[in-house]
């Protein structure tokens, strides 16, 4: 499940700076919303994804409350969910 969760970490990275590099200021910028419509709802079903898995591992694998707290952390980090998987390959 460890590697589920990376790829999931990886994919709700990579919605989030989709979604605010270049839908939020395309919407701003250019007065068209499609983009963040487009890209919203995935990025949001991602992230639920990744708080239920992290959730979930934190039981599977016995985390401490600091690590759970980093994951936590890093995703609503820009770039931050590309650094999870090193940081478990740490813990």
């Amino acid at each position: 499940m460890i590697n589920i969760f990376k790829i999931v970490s990886l994919l709700e990275g990579v919605s989030y700076i989709l979604l605010l590099f270049i839908a939020t200021p395309i919407k701003y910028l250019q007065d068209n919303p499609a983009y963040v419509k487009m890209l919203g709802m995935p990025h949001g079903l991602l992230f639920v994804v990744y708080i239920i898995m992290a959730i979930m591992l934190k039981y599977e694998l016995d985390w401490k409350g600091k690590t759970f707290g980093i994951v936590c952390l890093l995703s609503i980090l820009p770039f931050g969910t590309f650094f999870v998987g090193k940081y478990l390959k740490k813990e």
